[in-house]
């Protein structure tokens, strides 16, 4: 019987998933700003027109910066570490490995 394998952590930030993230922030952005400005309620065409640009606006700016700032936190993974699988709890250091009251020879 074979044990599962971990992920890597380049399957773990796959381009596509990213891009995703951002449209989806974006969406949200957007609908949040369509919403506000009362694109669904009744006015002249004037006010609907003028909604739905400005929420377009904002999705646009919310992709790029939802993008841009993705890379950014990608570019701070080491590459040499990427490959390698995780196989212990992130936020754990390496001080953390013994027990209280055992001995501490390495």
């Amino acid at each position: 019987m074979t044990e599962p394998t971990r992920p890597t952590r380049r399957e773990l930030l796959k381009p596509v998933q990213l891009l995703g993230l951002a449209f989806a922030a974006a969406a949200f952005g957007g609908l949040v700003t369509l919403f506000s400005m009362g694109a669904l309620q009744e006015g002249p065409a004037d006010q609907l027109q003028r909604a739905v640009v400005v929420a377009l606006i904002v999705a646009g700016i919310s992709f790029i910066v939802t993008l841009v700032g993705l890379a950014l936190l990608i570019l701070v993974v080491d590459p040499a570490q990427v490959s390698k699988p995780i196989d212990r709890p992130v936020m754990r250091t390496d001080d953390d490995d013994t027990a209280p009251g055992t001995d501490d020879r390495r």
